[in-house]
């Protein structure tokens, strides 16, 4: 093997320190947190209104979180979960037939409740008395009961119904991000009472106001 000359052995470490001290350096830039966690059954609406919802928010300049979008290989998934269920302002249920299978579902529902977030459940494809946890054996009995807690507040929250058979999706879409957006807005005025802040409440007029001009 042909050996590098000293000058060229000199600028390779002269580079390679280069590096590893822009590595060290390298500002660590925060994501701003989640606005809108979006909890739901994916394999029933994780491609319409779980993914329209995150869509049609992202372009209105707010951040909401989905699994499929946020999360990538490598993450934590209660960790990145959990995290994103105690930055958010409010939570979006989207609750349908198969929902109440699924131990994530009811875990995430579980935690929205636990952390006193405003909540908007949408009944897709099912009405409210078809939901109810269900006793396979996996569950500890104080878990059943931490999900049944939820699902029944969930159930007695108002809401917003949808069937994605007969219903039209667009005035769904355009009604259901009024009344997230809206619920935003009054949870940011909230915490601008409480500490004063201001500037996100703004950033949440101004996306009900582009959602207007996307509509009018």
């Amino acid at each position: 093997m042909q050996r590098l000359p000293s000058t060229a052995k000199d600028l390779s470490r002269k580079i390679l320190h280069h590096h590893h001290h822009l590595l060290l350096h390298k500002p660590s830039i925060r994501p701003l947190p989640c606005d809108v966690f979006i909890n739901h059954r994916g394999i029933d609406t994780k491609r319409t209104i779980a993914g329209l919802l995150f869509d049609h928010l992202s372009r209105l300049g707010l951040n909401p979180f989905l699994d499929s979008k946020n999360m990538k290989p490598g993450d934590r998934l209660f960790d990145k979960i959990d995290s994103a269920i105690g930055e958010c302002k409010i939570g979006v249920a989207v609750l349908s037939p198969r929902y109440c299978d699924s131990y994530f579902c009811l875990h995430e529902l579980a935690l929205i409740m636990e952390t006193k977030k405003r909540v908007i459940p949408i009944f897709c494809d099912v009405k409210p008395s078809q939901l109810r946890v269900k006793d396979n054996g996996t569950c500890l009995p104080q878990e059943l009961q931490r999900f049944t807690n939820a699902l029944e507040e969930a159930k007695y929250t108002v809401g917003l119904t949808f069937d994605s058979h007969k219903g039209d999706w667009s005035e769904f879409l355009s009604t259901a991000t009024d009344a997230i957006v809206k619920n935003l807005i009054e949870v940011a005025g909230e915490e601008a009472r409480t500490n004063g802040i201001k500037m996100r409440s703004l950033s949440f007029s101004r996306a009900i106001n582009k959602h207007k001009d996307l509509h009018e």
